[in-house]
């Protein structure tokens, strides 16, 4: 008994000495092997010019919602939009899309790869590419396209192509507006030079 406590001991000396040794070569292993930090691999965490966007300043995914004196609802967002330093409150927006809804249920949304919202003048224009798809039926697509937001009323600037529940129809104008003062029937009207392909099909 005495001989194992004794052989016991000793191993434990020799295990204190020996342990931290082989931690010291160990760390010395892994410095000597360690390979030298390149900083221009490093990981990039940000692509952003600052510099860009203190000239610039965007707003990214903006939100606009209003209501017209009539009681149409109105909807709009972007991906990112530019303040006008030259018109204080106006803003140029990227990949804008919107919802009116008028208080007889009827839904329109609105698509365009831009635009510009101008408060000031209760306007917002869509530009490029534009979709207007209404739960009536009807698909129209334009170049230019302006929606009053102090009143029901979306007329586009140019050539416009719908389709709808009777056919097809081409035109160099469209407007979308309320009878009389603002408190009669919605009214969609086409013209210049409007041409009518009738499917009685649909």
């Amino acid at each position: 008994m005495a001989w194992t406590e004794t052989h016991y001991s000793k191993i434990i000396g020799w295990l204190k000495i020996l342990l931290p040794l082989l931690a010291l070569g160990i760390l010395s292993t892994l410095f000597l092997w360690s390979r030298t930090i390149d900083p221009t691999r490093a990981i990039p965490f940000s692509q952003v010019d600052v510099d860009a966007l203190i000239r610039e300043p965007r707003i990214t995914e903006p939100d606009y919602t209003s209501v017209t004196e009539d009681g149409t609802a109105l909807h709009f967002s972007a991906e990112s939009a530019r303040p006008d330093p030259a018109t204080p409150g106006r803003a140029s927006a990227i990949g804008l899309v919107g919802l009116i809804k008028t208080p007889d249920g009827i839904e329109t949304s609105l698509s365009s790869r831009s635009g510009d919202v101008d408060p000031g003048a209760e306007t917002i224009t869509l530009q490029g590419d534009v979709i207007i798809t209404s739960s009536l039926g009807y698909e129209m697509r334009t170049e230019d396209l302006k929606v009053m937001t102090d009143r029901t009323r979306l007329e586009t600037g140019g050539n416009v192509t719908t389709n709808g529940p009777f056919g097809k129809i081409s035109s160099g104008h469209m407007l979308l507006t309320r009878a009389g003062d603002q408190s009669g029937p919605y009214v969609l009207i086409f013209n210049q030079g409007v041409k009518l392909i009738y499917d009685p099909q649909e």
